[in-house]
């Protein structure tokens, strides 16, 4: 098993573990990462609309 494959295993197994233990913290977590691409989404498109709209 290479290094890789063994720190993905143990990457999962973390997420799995801290989705059982505190759920309510990893819902919290996965909201503040899309709110987060969200965000950023928006104002990629308000950047995009003025660059075009001139």
């Amino acid at each position: 098993m290479t290094w890789k494959k063994f720190l993905a295993y143990l990457a999962v197994a973390f997420v799995i573990f801290y989705l059982f233990t505190q759920p309510a913290n990893a819902a919290a977590a996965v909201r503040g990462l899309f709110g987060g691409f969200t965000v950023g989404a928006e104002r990629l498109s308000v950047f995009l609309s003025s660059l075009l709209s001139r």
